[in-house]
This record gives structure tokens, C-alpha cells and sequence, in this order.
């Protein structure tokens, strides 16, 4: 039974991100779910985001959407172009008839994009190994620049074609635009590398370009680190300065999350990391006896705690007069009050969404007050066997 305090909480008001009004303030955030076969969106990714949209959240987040097919990284999720058009406006379709409005995340993997399914060799700010994939990128020239500020371009024009009421660019967890942002990955010596002026010269030309493309009013949301997590990567005082940048070059909202993928991949999401079942799911032999080797060293755990981004996003909202999302951690109605009581105007779950679509409606009935998902990651290991899902639902083919 709904409480007098659950009746009364802003997170279940209406918000606006832009011209764009959400039913309440809760946002799926961008989880890659892996239900992309042949690089295309399939039956499987449509109906998991219209049970999460059935499910009471204000917006889901399509992720991940690679701009070009060089910038994928895992060989099941989709890269846009026109021939996918008719499965994403079937997606749009499905989420608005739930009543919620849809987001997709555009991005480009950098130097971890998978040589194996790309073709060639992957491209970054500068020529660096990548553990993640034991593999060398090449520095990216201006040619390839260019090339790609107009594939994101070109992605966020289909995607307004298909339907999607905001893009998501992914700058941050060590993604390409990230990789320029990171004094780790960028050591180049041209207008792109060197100072943080000069490193966010890229990411900021594709915002500009993103936003001339789409029109003054369309929602262009930037995901970005608060940090990268090790020395020598992404400050908050350098996200700061960038947080700044994205609102001048045209972000509607920004969502601080923070982590590296091909270097601390847990560092986003805190909790167990389910070496077993990934050794399980591996099918590379050399990244598997790598992983039953070493993984304890490769992949670091973080310890998970409720809101773990929260004083670290707060330094990037008081920076900025646009919307920010809280992200990381939110856990429960009491977690959502907080964030939004503090200034934030909307927050973002994945985790609890995977484990039950239909965590929000439950909390705004007053079915319960917090998910019950436990953190334990092995949803993360299940992108590899048939898409994400809870552990619940796949634990015989994890444990068998």
C-alpha cells in the first residue's frame, strides 16, 4: 500500500530534460544488453525495453549503438545505419505505447573496439596496448576524425528518424570520446592531445555538430566520468572543466558515471565481479586461460555501496545550470528521495531494472520501497550467452 510519504515524493512528478517531459523522474540508464544478433536490434531487445517501459520507468536507455561498425567492441550490439531503421521504429513503438518516452546511447568503443569483428585494426586518440583485447590501436589521423564526428552525426539523425525522443553520447567509461578526454590514452602532441583545452577539442566538436544536426530542442545527453579510477586518468577537477564545455557546446542533461571499461570496468558499478561465470561465457581460448589466471589481477573488485557516485556527481550539478542524473548505486525509494532532494533531477537504475522491469511501478504502488538485486554482476556475464538477464533467470546455464 502506497504511504503518504511514497504519494508525496518528486520522484514520481513529471520532468523535463529540454522541451522533452518524462512521466517521473527515474531513467533506465544505458545498459548494454547484447540482444543485437548480426548486429542488428532483435525481438529480444524490443521486448526487454518494453517490459522496463510497462514496468513504470519515465525513459529506457537503448545502449549500446555503435555510430560505424568500427566502433564496436563485442559483436552483439547494433551499429546504426538505415538498414536497422525499421526495427528501431518498431522498438520506439513498443516503449511509447507503454507510455514511457525512449533514449538510445551513440558511441564508439576507441582502442578496446574487437579486431575480430571489425575487420581491422581499432583506432584511438593515440597508439596504445589494450589489455582488455590484447591488441594495439593505431592513432587516429584527421581523416579518421572527421570520419567519425560525422558518424555520430549521421547516428543521431537516424535516430531521431527511428523515433527515439533523446541520443545518449557516450563520453565517458573509456570510450572513444573518453579516450580523448584521459590523460592515459591521449599522449598526442597536436591540437587534440595535451592540455585539457586541447583534449576535449574532439568530444566537444561532435556535441556541436550532434546539436546543429538535430535542432535547438532535441534532448542530447552526455554520459561522462567523474573519474577514470587509477592514477594518471580523468580528474574530477578535469570533469568539472569538461561538464562545463558539454553545457556550452548544447547538452541538454549530463549523467556523471565514471570507470574504464578496458581497465576498471567494475569501477562503475561496485560489487562482486563474477570471474567463474565469465571463464564460463568466455570463447576466446586465450582470453579464457588469461582470465582463469590472472582475472583476480586483471579485473579489480570495487566494494558496492548505495549512491557511490553521489558526492562526486553533486561537485558536477553545482557546475552547471542544466539537468544532471544521479547515477550509481540508487538502490531504493529513500536513495531516489535523496538525489532529488539535492538538487539532481532525475535518477538512473540498471541493475534493478534487469532484475525486475517493473522495480518503479512496484515502489510507486507501494509494493515495495528498494530492489532486491544483490549486486553480485552476474548479469554482466549472462551479455554473453543470450543477452543480459538476471542471474535468477539463467543461473542453471551459469552453474551447470
Amino acid at each position: 500500500m502506497q504511504t503518504a510519504a511514497q504519494s508525496q515524493s518528486k520522484v514520481f512528478m513529471p520532468g523535463k530534460i529540454g522541451s522533452l517531459e518524462l512521466r517521473n523522474r527515474t531513467i533506465r540508464s544505458g545498459c548494454f544488453e547484447g540482444l543485437c544478433p548480426g548486429a542488428a536490434p532483435g525481438e529480444a531487445l524490443i521486448e526487454h525495453h518494453r517490459k522496463v517501459a510497462a514496468g513504470g520507468i519515465g525513459m529506457t536507455t537503448v545502449a549500446y549503438c555503435a555510430v560505424s561498425q568500427d566502433g564496436a567492441a563485442f559483436g552483439r550490439e547494433m551499429w546504426m545505419r538505415s538498414e536497422i531503421l525499421p526495427a528501431l521504429c518498431h522498438l520506439t513503438d513498443a516503449v511509447h505505447r507503454e507510455g514511457a518516452a525512449v533514449a538510445i546511447q551513440l558511441g564508439h568503443c576507441g582502442f578496446f573496439a574487437n579486431r575480430s569483428v571489425i575487420g581491422k585494426t581499432p583506432i584511438g586518440p593515440s597508439r596504445k596496448f589494450c589489455l582488455f583485447r590484447y591488441s594495439i590501436c593505431r592513432p587516429m589521423t584527421e581523416d579518421d576524425i572527421n570520419r567519425v564526428r560525422d558518424d555520430f552525426v549521421k547516428a543521431a539523425q537516424m535516430a531521431v528518424a527511428a523515433g527515439f525522443d533523446a541520443v545518449e553520447i557516450h563520453a565517458g567509461h573509456g570510450y572513444l570520446l573518453s579516450q580523448f578526454l584521459s590523460p592515459w590514452t591521449n599522449h598526442r602532441r597536436d591540437e587534440y592531445g595535451g592540455s585539457m583545452t586541447n583534449r576535449l577539442r574532439f568530444p566537444i566538436s561532435v556535441i556541436n555538430q550532434v546539436r546543429a544536426a538535430v535542432g535547438p530542442d532535441f534532448p542530447v545527453i552526455i554520459k561522462m566520468n567523474t573519474e577514470d579510477g587509477f592514477p594518471g586518468g580523468l580528474t574530477i577537477a578535469e570533469a568539472v572543466q569538461a561538464a562545463k564545455s558539454f553545457e556550452e557546446a548544447g547538452a541538454s542533461m549530463l549523467v556523471p558515471s565514471c570507470g574504464f571499461t578496458a581497465r576498471t570496468s567494475f569501477y562503475m558499478m561496485r560489487g562482486n565481479v563474477p570471474i567463474r561465470e565469465y571463464v564460463k561465457t568466455e570463447k576466446n581460448p586465450v582470453t579464457k586461460m588469461g582470465m582463469v589466471l590472472f582475472g583476480r589481477l586483471i579485473v579489480r573488485e570495487f566494494p558496492f555501496q548505495p549512491l557511490f557516485l553521489f558526492d562526486q556527481a553533486r561537485q558536477i550539478k553545482d557546475a552547471v545550470k542544466i539537468p544532471v542524473a544521479c547515477i550509481g548505486g540508487v538502490c531504493s525509494l529513500e536513495n531516489m528521495d535523496k538525489a532529488l532532494n539535492n538538487g539532481f533531477e532525475f535518477v538512473e537504475i540498471g541493475r534493478a531494472t534487469v532484475r525486475d522491469p517493473a522495480v518503479i511501478r512496484k515502489m510507486q504502488s507501494g509494493e515495495i520501497t528498494a530492489s532486491d538485486c544483490d549486486h553480485c554482476n552476474r548479469c554482466v556475464a549472462a551479455m554473453a550467452l543470450n543477452g543480459v538477464s538476471c542471474v535468477s533467470e539463467i543461473s542453471g546455464l551459469l552453474q551447470s
